[in-house]
């Protein structure tokens, strides 16, 4: 079933990997695996001055500019970078803009943001913020394949979680992907505060690119309305601001960006936002696939919290209004991989469209497995609809890699966090649909259906 397209794509080596991956997720898709039980929350302390800068991350905005975000506790503190290719020999210096916000009682501190560039590829920078604290440096993406996207959901800030971390900063690589589920503040505020502090460490070095997830929201609960009340995602889209304009996109809950010159265009969906024919995220992302030539830009990876194919028995349907509104867009539009969050756990489909295995449909992927401790009933429905087009699922801690490593091929690893290592249980080669020549560019839903099925 995987080797038939193998044939037609790829070498010797990369079909045996292939026929691996897709046997090898057979098996263990019916493998018993006990979970480990939950970590501690790890509370990260300020130790620092009020002026010292604290919760740094970095994202990208543009072809060849990155965005540094940061906290003071000062709240006259500058909202300056200053920056260069040499330790100490800061040769650019740019100033950008701050906010705050208040939840309740809470009042956050002064969040900077600062836009730097242009950067030049794969080089590491040096930069400081506010002109004071300590010195760090980051690594700008390449500017062509072949290029690495680290892929983990649900987060938290638990031992698990630096577990997580911790392995996907043991590898290289070039851009992180989060599919929502950030801090698990859940209206406490403090608690974005540690969470930041807990990731300075590997989000001020590489870009971190996030949409959000259910824990985002953060509404106000109030059988009422109260003035001043907060609205929802006010700490999320304050402490991590999106480059949704760069996109188009009217909101900072949904946008997209294009990685290594543009030949992957990644599209960040909101779960929590409105999605229906009707709404701006709908009309944004029929702009924004449209305006994509596959020519240039032979990758198309979308993110989103909620699945919209699941087998878990947690978050049963909690996708499936969004799946229904959007789907045939992105099936139309030839997305190459779905990556989704929310279920704890990892889970891989064969490629779908509309409960059905179809060749051109996206691959769907579950991987909410970063390491949050919350509660979670792991029960895979060994009986469940789709659970023939379920090639593998796990429920365990791990991180993924989707290494894109030219306009036709790119290599998928799942690695379970296993104590102090790192096991990949999962991996498997996909072929750009783009470049496909059974699925072209844009078909018609009903065209490929009865064709054979593969895991490319």
């Amino acid at each position: 079933m995987c080797a038939s397209a193998t044939r037609r794509v790829f070498p010797l080596v990369a079909r045996t990997l292939i026929v691996f991956a897709c046997l090898a997720g057979t098996a263990v898709a019916e493998t018993e695996y006990v979970r480990p039980p939950p970590r501690r929350v790890i509370f990260t302390e300020h130790t620092e001055s009020a002026s010292h800068p604290q919760q740094v991350h970095v994202s990208l905005v543009g072809a060849d500019h990155m965005r540094v975000s940061w906290v003071t506790d000062d709240k006259h503190a500058p909202s300056v970078v200053e920056y260069g290719v040499v330790s100490g020999n800061y040769t650019a210096s740019t100033a950008g803009d701050h906010t705050s916000y208040r939840y309740f009682l809470y009042t956050s501190g002064k969040i900077h943001h600062v836009t730097i560039g242009p950067l030049e590829p794969s080089t590491v920078y040096y930069y400081r913020c506010g002109r004071a604290g300590h010195e760090f440096s980051l690594r700008t993406p390449p500017s062509a394949l072949p290029i690495e996207l680290a892929v983990a959901g649900d987060l938290g800030q638990t031992e698990w979680t630096a577990s997580t971390l911790a392995h996907v900063s043991k590898a290289d690589y070039d851009v992180l992907l989060v599919p929502g589920d950030l801090s698990y503040a859940d209206t406490q505020q403090p608690l974005w505060d540690t969470f930041g502090r807990f990731v300075q460490r590997h989000a001020s070095r590489r870009p971190w690119m996030v949409t959000q997830g259910n824990h985002e929201v953060e509404a106000a609960a109030l059988p009422f309305n109260v003035p001043g009340a907060p609205r929802p995602f006010a700490a999320y889209e304050a402490r991590w601001r999106t480059p949704h304009e760069e996109s188009g996109s009217p909101s900072g809950l949904y946008y997209s960006f294009d990685a290594a010159g543009g030949a992957v265009h990644v599209v960040m969906l909101g779960s929590y936002a409105p999605f229906n024919a009707s709404s701006e995220q709908y009309a944004w992302l029929k702009r924004d696939l449209a305006g994509v030539d596959r020519e240039n830009t032979p990758w198309l990876v979308v993110l989103l919290h909620a699945p919209w194919y699941n087998t878990n028995a947690a978050h049963q349907g909690e996708g499936e209004a969004m799946r229904k509104a959007m789907e045939r867009v992105l099936y139309e539009a030839r997305v190459d991989v779905v990556f989704a969050g929310h279920v704890h756990a990892y889970e891989r489909f064969t490629r779908v469209y509309d409960n059905k295995a179809n060749p051109c449909g996206p691959v769907y992927i579950t991987i909410g497995d970063g390491g949050n401790r919350e509660g979670l009933a792991f029960d895979f429905q060994k009986n469940h609809k789709l659970a023939p087009l379920s090639v593998m699922r796990e429920a365990s801690f791990g991180h993924g890699r989707l290494r894109v490593v030219n306009a036709t091929a790119a290599h998928w690893a799942w690695h379970r966090n296993d104590d102090a290592d790192s096991v990949v249980r999962d991996e498997l080669w996909l072929e750009s649909l783009a470049t496909s020549a059974e699925c072209g560019k844009r078909a018609d839903p009903g065209s490929a259906r009865g064709s054979p099925i593969d895991e490319l």
